[in-house]
Parts: structure tokens; C-alpha cells; sequence
């Protein structure tokens, strides 16, 4: 294992940001863990249906501003592909190679996926589970694909975007809200918050990526504002206080985006940039640092699969034990948040052995090892491990 470490850290160029790819990280296993801890399949009649705690435990709401991290993986997401477009036009790299080669990492394991549950639908349908069972389970394995629609469709506008102030999609966010909640307006014109409201952090990034957010004023401005101005909304305005949505909620803060949710990740940016130096420190030990690069080398295959891994947990429990707490009960008390916890473990036990048969996917494979190579910096590292 420390010659495993010692090869990671000697094999990171020396320029290397090390502090975006902890904050990438930190992202991801944000998404992860809130999924794991405010969804719940419960068992009901023979049907699974899907539960929140926080619909029956408000007390719990503060978990949603922890482990809701989008903002921070979109202020990386801008700055790496900012940079990373900078540095391919810089070699000469047309913008249709450039595009097609960030594209590709998303491709296979999407596609991975979508193949295993295709087949996965096929045997349950034909096997006498009933069709709310399986749609509540496609349901929870296709929603994390919206992010990644999202997020391809800023890769793919980043030379228009990059440059563009994050001000002026903030302003879109703060008009639709008001049409929609002040005068009335028609609901379907929220969801022009999907691409505006994950737009701000990504035009931050972007910045990043051009030199600016370097002072710390800024990051303290990004943060109090934003959560100053969040505090109002849910106070004054009627914005619901939980940043992910809760079902049977009248307005979700996040489905889609509210203003809400876009000065709450206003917040988050600036604390990103404000823990930047103390996670470059963090990282200069190499055991760390190896962490860290392992999680942002796996990210797709972690983000993709996390869920699956949940339900086959689930799955797995009820064939075998019937109806267990803090997995198949109604989240309605505070044993149902004690026993979730207590199956974390085991849910990131299933999502290794999703990594263990998927992993490769992520990666693009040379001869007989797999490279990983990631652009978002000027020097590129390379991580190879065994195929």
C-alpha cells in the first residue's frame, strides 16, 4: 500500500492544483451520501415505494445543506473545462477533438448502465414485480443522469460561457422565480432554471479558470451573501428550508432549481474557494492525496452506480430477511435514521463490488492498463493502475 501511495503522489506533476480535485471529490461523495441517507425504498404490500426522511423528520432538513454539493462540482466542473479548452486551443487542438475527447469519459459507463438495467427491467417486469416497483427503481437510477445532461451541455457551450458573467444567469434565475412565484406565471417556465441556475457556479469556475476568485474577499463575499440572501428567501419569500426536494412539498428547491438553490450555491462556492489553502496543506501527505485521486480517477463509476448498489442492498435484505428498519420502514423516526446509518457500510460494500465489475468503463484503456487522464490542468496527470 505505501508503494501504491508513493507511485500516485510521484506520478502528480508538482503544479498540480491538488485542492479542485479534493473539492471535485468532496462533491461526489456529498451527492452519494445525501442520496444514501434521505432516500428510502420502503416496503409496502408487495409494491417498494420511494420515501424521504425529511418529509416525516424536518428536524433533519439541515442534512440537505451539507450533502447538497451540485454547486461545487459545477464551479470545478466550469474551471476544469475552462482551462482545459484553453490548453487544447493552446496545443492546436480543434474544438470538435477537444469536445469529443471530454465527451467520451461520459459515454461508456453511461452507457454501462443503461445496458445492465435495460436487461435488469426485462427480468423484473417478466419475473411478476409490479410496474410501480420497477418505475420508482428506474426512477431512482435515471435521476442522477439529469445532472449529467446538464453538465455535458456546458462542456459543450464552454468557449460561448466561458467569458460570460456569472451575474447574468443569476439575473435570469432571479426573473423566472418572480414570474413564476409572484405573478403566477406558467411552471413549465422553471425548468429554463435548469440550465441557468447550474450556469452561475459553472461561469465561477470558469473565472477561476481565467485567473480571477484568487482573494479571499471574495470567497467571504460568495459565502455570507449567498447564505444571507438564502436565509431571506426561506424566511420571508416561502422557499421551502431543504435544498433537495421532499416529496409531497409544494416547491422543490431543486426540480428545478430555484433562487434558493442557486444563492445556497453561491454560499457554497465561496467556502470552496475560502478552504482552498488549507486543503493544499491537507494534501501534501501522500496517503491523502492518494485518497483523493482515487475518488476523482472512480468519480463516474461512484456517481453512476451508488444508487444501484442502494437498491440491490435493498433487493438483496427483503429476499432474504423480509422487512428490515432503516431500510424497507417508513423514515419516520429517529431508529429509522439510527439503522440507515448502520447500513452505509454495507451500501458502500455493494457500491465496491459495482466498482469491482464496472469500473473500467470509466477509463480508457491502452494495452493492458488502464490511463486515466485528466485535462483540467496544465500538466496532465496520469494514473495507471492494472487492468
Amino acid at each position: 500500500m505505501r508503494e501504491f501511495v508513493r507511485r500516485i503522489d510521484a506520478a502528480t506533476p508538482p503544479d498540480r492544483d491538488r485542492a479542485v480535485d479534493a473539492l471535485r471529490a468532496l462533491a461526489i461523495l456529498g451527492v452519494v451520501l445525501g442520496h444514501w441517507l434521505v432516500t428510502a425504498l420502503v416496503a409496502d404490500s408487495g409494491t417498494v415505494r420511494a420515501a424521504s426522511p425529511l418529509q416525516h423528520l424536518p428536524q433533519f432538513i439541515p442534512v440537505s445543506w451539507v450533502f447538497q454539493t451540485l454547486a461545487v462540482f459545477f464551479l470545478v466542473g466550469g474551471q476544469m473545462g475552462a482551462q482545459s479548452y484553453a490548453c487544447a486551443r493552446a496545443r492546436g487542438t480543434t474544438y470538435q477533438r477537444w469536445l469529443g475527447a471530454r465527451l467520451a469519459r461520459f459515454f461508456r459507463p453511461v452507457a454501462a448502465v443503461l445496458a445492465v438495467w435495460s436487461v435488469a427491467v426485462g427480468v423484473l417486469l417478466i419475473s411478476g414485480v409490479g410496474f410501480d416497483t420497477v418505475h420508482t427503481l428506474v426512477k431512482l437510477v435515471l435521476s442522477p443522469l439529469w445532472f449529467l445532461l446538464v453538465f455535458t451541455a456546458l462542456t459543450a457551450a464552454t468557449p460561448l460561457v466561458a467569458k460570460v458573467h456569472p451575474l447574468w444567469p443569476l439575473a435570469v434565475v432571479l426573473y423566472v422565480d418572480l414570474y413564476r412565484f409572484g405573478y403566477g406565471g406558467a411552471a413549465w417556465t422553471g425548468w429554463i432554471n435548469v440550465a441557468a441556475g447550474w450556469l452561475v457556479p459553472y461561469c465561477l469556475g470558469a473565472a477561476w479558470a481565467r485567473g480571477g476568485l484568487t482573494s479571499r474577499t471574495t470567497g467571504w463575499v460568495l459565502l455570507i451573501g449567498g447564505a444571507a440572501t438564502t436565509a431571506l428567501l426561506v424566511l420571508f419569500a416561502g422557499y421551502p428550508a431543504s435544498m433537495v426536494g421532499v416529496p409531497g412539498a409544494p416547491i422543490s428547491n431543486l426540480n428545478p432549481p430555484t433562487l434558493a438553490a442557486v444563492t445556497f450555491g453561491l454560499a457554497q462556492c465561496g467556502l470552496a474557494l475560502l478552504v482552498r489553502g488549507p486543503l493544499r496543506r491537507l494534501l501534501r501527505r501522500p496517503a491523502l492525496w492518494a485518497a483523493v485521486a482515487l475518488v476523482n480517477l472512480n468519480a463516474m463509476t461512484i456517481f453512476l452506480w451508488h444508487q444501484t448498489a442502494m437498491m440491490a442492498v435493498t433487493a438483496t435484505a427483503l429476499f432474504a430477511g423480509g422487512v428490515l428498519p432503516g431500510l424497507h420502514t417508513v423514515p419516520d423516526g429517529t431508529g429509522w435514521v439510527l439503522a440507515r446509518l448502520a447500513w452505509l457500510p454495507v451500501f458502500a460494500a455493494a457500491l465496491a463490488v459495482c466498482w469491482a465489475a464496472f469500473h473500467t468503463y470509466g477509463h480508457s484503456r491502452r494495452g493492458s492498463r488502464t490511463v486515466v487522464v485528466r485535462e483540467g490542468h496544465p500538466a496532465r496527470m496520469k494514473a495507471v493502475h492494472s487492468a
